[in-house]
């Protein structure tokens, strides 16, 4: 073999080792943010397709990564439940108060463990995600609920709202990254 065959088959075979990297350094990354990001990376993929969805989350990621997140002190955990037990104390008597109250109780929360408070929902929900994927859609979900009762007021969607903020402050106050 000529020498200048045997270069072509030396940089073909690097480009296919190049190739098979990038390959694999695609599907870690992509395994990875399914992992971390659990049925949230699903909701993504779906609502904005793979490629973008991956490009958010990473960003997404890499901004959570950067956060001064803290454990709050067990008299602040119990403090917040005792407020929460206030505002589910309400619900019988002013529905909308009381959800539209459990959610600000919530961001709260959130912004004392140190997330931001930017007033951004899906960017939030897209932060504590990394962290608790598997309530991520109930933020979402109790979030909606009280947008959609705004003006004419559904007792059964603040009680849904009410379940869903219940269920992110937990676990939120746990301080655990929750299991999916």
């Amino acid at each position: 073999m000529e020498t200048w065959e045997w270069i072509v088959l030396a940089a073909g075979g690097a480009v296919l080792v190049l190739l098979a990297a990038a390959f694999w350094r695609i599907r870690r990354r992509r395994a990875s943010l399914q992992e971390q990001f659990g049925h949230e990376y699903y909701r993504s993929v779906s609502d904005h397709g793979r490629g973008e969805a991956e490009k958010r989350l990473s960003e997404v990621a890499r901004e959570h990564d950067e956060l001064e997140l803290r454990e709050l002190p067990p008299v602040a955990r119990e403090r917040y439940l005792d407020e929460w037990r206030q505002v589910e104390a309400r619900f019988v008597s002013d529905p909308g108060d009381a959800a539209r109250s459990a959610e600000r109780l919530l961001e709260r929360v959130l912004e004392e463990r140190g997330y931001p408070g930017n007033g951004d929902v899906e960017h939030r929900i897209a932060l504590v995600a990394a962290d608790h994927p598997d309530v991520a859609e109930r933020f979402r979900h109790g979030h909606a609920m009280l947008d959609r009762v705004d003006g004419a007021e559904s007792t059964e969607d603040l009680r849904k709202a009410m379940l869903d903020f219940r269920a992110v402050l937990e676990s939120v106050l746990a301080g655990q990254r929750a299991v999916v």
